[in-house]
């Protein structure tokens, strides 16, 4: 079982790499961060011209055909740097749902939007405060109409369509493609932990809705399961971003006569920085390739990956700031932009204790299954 990327995705990570430390420096998330700017328009349409957007969407869409395990590489160079823009969102959820469950008509009509950087897409889930359960949906989808009110969306306050998930007409779980634009919609603004990637709520009030997929809490779960791995690309880019800066600030920073770095409390701390960065990247490569081999693992994958992951984040980006000492927690320096987007991500698909629910009543399941075929 080979879990390495292929080459030419090797090539692909290394030209992302060199493109967006030169596009994207801390200056770029911190300008979105302090504006009203929800995304960086200009590093979005470079993406957009590179292709990024259209790593997995096939070639008759607009896109390159590269599939998922490209949206993995880009994920994690993304979040290294910290880019204000909504490439998980729009890309690895809305897209990816389309792509994976959509009609021909639907694909023929989103994924060259959304591989152009035309539109950009979100996942519009959690209704209220705690964990998102399926069963806990109250908005409504009736009639091509949809009645509801959804919180904390993601890159919600620059996304032109969602895809969202309500109760259909036989109470199951279903995902609705609703126009952002169209009538029917109210945008809130909501405040986000991290401004650089700016939070929204939406109402719906009859909103035109066209159903996504058969329905159905197993399909939802699959979606969430894909969109869960990819994401801990991203966090895991963040978390390498968080130890390599605390890295060089203890070799170049000096007290008493020497780098803090051969302290040996500094010594400490990046080395568990460094084992929860490993473990994570484990973790998120077992993901990728239950995911693009649609293995029967994918649940357990998923969960395991997003909770390394976030882990991961937080306990770098807090290292981090510890490293750099009483200017880590000033507003000018820029440990506090990790921890903000480490803490962001953690939250933006359920919580690592949802997650780890999630991952014990997937252990607990198969538990059961195997002593049940022992008998």
């Amino acid at each position: 079982m080979n879990f390495d990327f292929p080459d030419d995705l090797k090539h692909l990570r290394e030209e992302a790499r060199k493109i967006l430390r030169q596009k994207c420096p801390p200056a770029v998330p911190r300008g979105v961060l302090e504006s009203d700017a929800a995304y960086d328009a200009g590093l979005w349409s470079e993406i957009a011209r590179l292709g990024w957007l259209g790593a997995a969407i096939p070639e008759e869409h607009g896109g390159s055909g590269l599939g998922a395990l490209a949206l993995c590489v880009l994920a994690e160079e993304l979040g290294y740097v910290l880019a204000p823009l909504p490439f998980s969102s729009s890309v690895c959820g809305a897209a990816d749902a389309i792509l994976q469950i959509g009609s021909p008509a639907q694909k023929a009509q989103w994924l060259p939007r959304l591989a152009s950087g035309e539109a950009i897409g979100t996942l519009a889930l959690a209704e209220r405060p705690g964990a998102f359960l399926p069963s806990r949906l109250a908005s409504q989808a009736v009639d091509g109409r949809i009645t509801g009110r959804k919180i904390a969306v993601l890159d919600g306050q620059c996304a032109t369509m969602a895809v969202v998930a309500a109760l259909d007409t036989r109470g199951r779980p279903s995902l609705h493609i609703v126009d952002l634009c169209g009538p029917g919609v109210v945008r809130l603004s909501e405040t986000s932990f991290d401004p650089s990637r700016k939070l929204a709520a939406f109402e719906f009030d009859g909103a035109p809705a066209e159903p996504l997929g058969t329905g159905g809490e197993i399909e939802l779960r699959r979606l969430l399961d894909r969109f869960a791995v990819m994401m801990a690309f991203e966090q895991l880019g963040g978390a390498q971003a968080a130890l390599d800066q605390a890295k060089a600030y203890a070799l170049e920073r000096y007290a008493f006569g020497r780098p803090i770095g051969s302290f040996q409390a500094i010594k400490h701390k990046l080395a568990d920085m460094y084992v929860a960065v490993e473990l994570a990247r484990s973790n998120a490569y077992w993901g990728a390739w239950a995911l693009t081999t649609d293995a029967h693992d994918l649940p357990l994958a998923a969960a395991t990956a997003r909770i390394a992951a976030s882990d991961a984040g937080w306990l770098t980006s807090k290292e981090n700031i510890q490293t750099h000492g009483g200017m880590g927690y000033t507003w000018e320096g820029d440990s506090h932009l990790y921890y903000r987007r480490a803490k962001l991500l953690s939250l933006a698909l359920g919580s690592p204790r949802e997650w780890k629910r999630r991952l014990m009543g997937e252990l607990t399941s198969r538990n059961a299954t195997s002593l049940a075929m022992m008998e």
